[in-house]
């Protein structure tokens, strides 16, 4: 199962000005309260999650609480907006940005029909 980085979403956050305000001492201070800036914080938050995978509750809280101290507030948002769907205990991706793959992981092949 993928890992979840908390310190790579922090730095994402960080990088965004548009989020920078938000951060302090190494996790999400605040969350934002216009609707637009929480969106992009919690698109940043989703592109941990790999789409496909499915994380138990515990994962994902605990990988939430490392962001930010109101993990189920954040948890609440990313499920509300639809980032992520949650069934039975397991939580997935289910909303946000894809980011294209770095070149030096692997590519899903395309299929294709015919001889």
């Amino acid at each position: 199962m993928p890992e979840l980085d908390p310190a790579a979403v922090i730095e994402a956050v960080a990088r965004d000005p548009r989020l920078r305000a938000f951060t302090g001492h190494g996790r999400i201070e605040t969350l934002p309260g216009r609707q637009a800036r929480r969106h992009l914080l919690l698109d940043k938050i989703a592109q941990a999650f790999e789409p496909g995978v499915r994380y138990p509750e515990r994962r994902v809280s605990l990988f939430l609480g490392a962001l930010h101290a109101d993990y189920a507030a954040l948890r609440r948002y990313l499920v509300d907006e639809e980032f992520l769907s949650r069934s039975d205990g397991l939580y997935w991706r289910s909303g946000g940005t894809v980011l294209p793959s770095p070149p030096d992981e692997p590519r899903a092949q395309a299929l294709t029909t015919g001889p």
